[in-house]
């Protein structure tokens, strides 16, 4: 069992930047995908971005050139680099770890860290 644990989130002004980390409990290399994901109030938990063990990324159509995913194998570590925030992005974003592209109830989860983008 991998337990994720997310941190890096925050209140940031619109403009501002974050960078999420999700630490894992054991070694990420054998995960094939780790990603984030966000939840706003009253929504659905929604894609952010993924990246494969070899370093293939796939990002949400609305956030490429914002965000960046990217992965630590040797620190077991996967980060997320969110430039020019806007109010809409204001979300608990969370850390996923699986075998596959899609969510599976096999997948790893972290607890969340909330990102609130306000002046």
């Amino acid at each position: 069992q991998v337990q994720l644990v997310e941190s890096g989130g925050g209140l940031v002004q619109p403009g501002g930047s974050l960078r999420l980390s999700c630490a894992a409990s054991a070694s990420i290399f054998t995960i094939y995908y780790m990603g984030w994901y966000r939840q706003a109030p009253g929504k659905q938990r929604e894609l952010v971005a993924t990246i494969t063990r070899g370093g293939s990324t796939n990002y949400a159509d609305s956030l490429k050139g914002r965000f960046t995913i990217s992965r630590d194998n040797a620190k077991n570590t996967v980060y997320l680099q969110m430039n020019n925030l806007k109010p809409e992005d204001t979300a608990v974003y969370y850390c996923r770890g699986g075998s596959n592209s899609y969510v599976s109830a096999l997948d790893y989860w972290g607890q969340g860290t909330q990102v609130t983008v306000s002046s």
